[in-house]
This record gives structure tokens, C-alpha cells and sequence, in this order.
């Protein structure tokens, strides 16, 4: 564990190595996908009986502050998280069917900058939940 990546981060920014923390981490990390705070701490539970839902909440914030998780509302009336891996990626999503596809992260490497040149504002584009029409229900 000292010598992994994100556990030298955490360190690094003054959070404690836990192993509740370690496992939300571990639980992150290994999803293949989006995964509610209440999916995390059902995963979590299953080799930790005894951590609490705020013991997620909390680290859940601690990793979307330090860019290690995108948080991401993709119309399911649920907030859902992901690790964030190398290449950033976004998501289109259907409001009739509710497929999702993933969009590559070259649709928007110019917005930041744009934005940040015309009204100094600093963005995060790291992931975009862009709801529509898909093929298949035009």
C-alpha cells in the first residue's frame, strides 16, 4: 500500500491511510464503470462489515477534490462516480431510452481553454454527462 500511487497522494495531502479508505479507494479503482456512493459502500461492506455511509460521502469528496474520481449526475436521479483513468471521457446519453455511449475526450479539449481565454474562468472538463436524442430513437 505505501508504495501505490494514490496512497502516497492521499498521504501527500494530509489524509489518513484507513483501510475503510483504502478499500472505497480499492472499490473505485476496480469498477468497470459508474458506481453509486450506496454501490461503493454495499462493495465495501463485503470485506468491511463496520463502515458507516459517511466514511464514503467523505472520502468519496476527498477523491473528486484530489481529481481521482469525476462525479457525474447521467440522469438516473442518482449522483454516480468513476476513476478517473488516463484519457478522459465523457458520455452521451439518451433521455428516451437511456443508453449511454462514451464520447472521446478530443470533442471538448478546446472548450477549456476557450473558456478560460474569453472570461478567465478556469473549468474542469473532465467529464461531461451530454443528454440528447440517440440514432436509434430519432
Amino acid at each position: 500500500m505505501p508504495d501505490d500511487p494514490t496512497a502516497v497522494l492521499l498521504k501527500e495531502a494530509g489524509h489518513k491511510l484507513t483501510p475503510q479508505r483504502m478499500l472505497i479507494v480499492s472499490a473505485c479503482r476496480k469498477a468497470p464503470g459508474h458506481l453509486s456512493a450506496a454501490d461503493i459502500l454495499a462493495e465495501v461492506r463485503r470485506q468491511f462489515a463496520y463502515v458507516d455511509g459517511s466514511t464514503v460521502y467523505r472520502t468519496l469528496t476527498v477523491l473528486k477534490d484530489l481529481r481521482l474520481v469525476s462525479e457525474t449526475d447521467i440522469g438516473e436521479g442518482e449522483t454516480v462516480y468513476e476513476w478517473i483513468r488516463e484519457e478522459p471521457h465523457h458520455h452521451l446519453i439518451c433521455k428516451r431510452c437511456g443508453s449511454i455511449e462514451q464520447l472521446e475526450h478530443r470533442y471538448f479539449e478546446d472548450l477549456g481553454s476557450q473558456i478560460t481565454s474569453s472570461t478567465g474562468f478556469r473549468p474542469d472538463i473532465d467529464h461531461f454527462a451530454v443528454f440528447g436524442t440517440c440514432n436509434e430513437c430519432q
